[in-house]
């Protein structure tokens, strides 16, 4: 019970944290849309990989929250994501610059009235023990596409390849080029292997969700 406590209060702060900074400068989308060069020769090819710290596709990003957005750009330029190419575009970027950019990937999602989340395939057992161990839903919210605040992501349908990527980086430590620092999901990564973190994020990137790839009609 008091594990269960700690970790609802860590979520409240990491929650409130978020929301403070991305709720700091508002986003303009069509100013974003002016900012976005260094974002598209990746997030706007579909199917792009990348090749560090292992080949896997780049995120999906059209679509995703806004706050999550900033929260992540933020969290590359703070050093609290490390990735040498991440942190180069973060650290070049402005707090409203960050909002702008934000801004406008999470308008590519927002041309229509989202439905509500399918249902999803039923997971196998396994699977479905190990999401109900790591409690995923309770932050990533319905199908895992309504997280329950803005500042979380939403992962259905994210490249499966990636998913797992980013959630072998909260085990990562005391390397400065790779790993994420984030107490709640390192907890939560921390108590499964590799082969068990990639077959949820092969569950998870197989169900429908609001994410995807905007192709552009040239590079600014």
């Amino acid at each position: 019970m008091n594990k269960t406590r700690n970790t609802v209060f860590g979520l409240v702060v990491a929650c409130a944290t978020g929301v403070a900074l991305a709720e700091a400068v508002k986003g303009d989308a069509q100013a974003g849309s002016k900012k976005v060069a260094m974002c598209i020769g990746c997030h706007g090819i579909p199917g792009y990989q990348a090749s560090f710290p292992e080949v896997y596709k780049v995120p999906m990003i059209a679509g995703q929250g806004e706050r999550y957005i900033a929260s992540a750009l933020e969290a590359y330029r703070k050093g609290d994501r490390r990735h040498p190419t991440m942190r180069g575009i973060a650290d070049s970027l402005s707090d409203q610059d960050i909002a702008d950019v934000s801004a406008y990937y999470a308008a590519q999602g927002a041309g229509h009235a989202a439905p509500p989340p399918k249902p999803g395939r039923e997971p196998s057992a396994q699977v479905a023990a190990l999401l109900q161990k790591g409690a995923c839903v309770s932050c990533h919210g319905a199908n895992f596409a309504q997280p329950i605040d803005p500042s979380y992501p939403k992962i259905a349908g994210q490249h499966a390849d990636y998913l797992y990527v980013a959630l072998k980086a909260y085990k990562t430590e005391k390397n400065p080029k790779v790993g994420r620092s984030n107490a709640i999901m390192a907890g939560v990564a921390k108590q499964f292997t590799n082969a068990e973190l990639k077959a949820m994020a092969g569950y998870i990137g197989s169900l429908d969700g609001d994410l995807q790839v905007v192709q552009q009609p040239r590079f600014r």
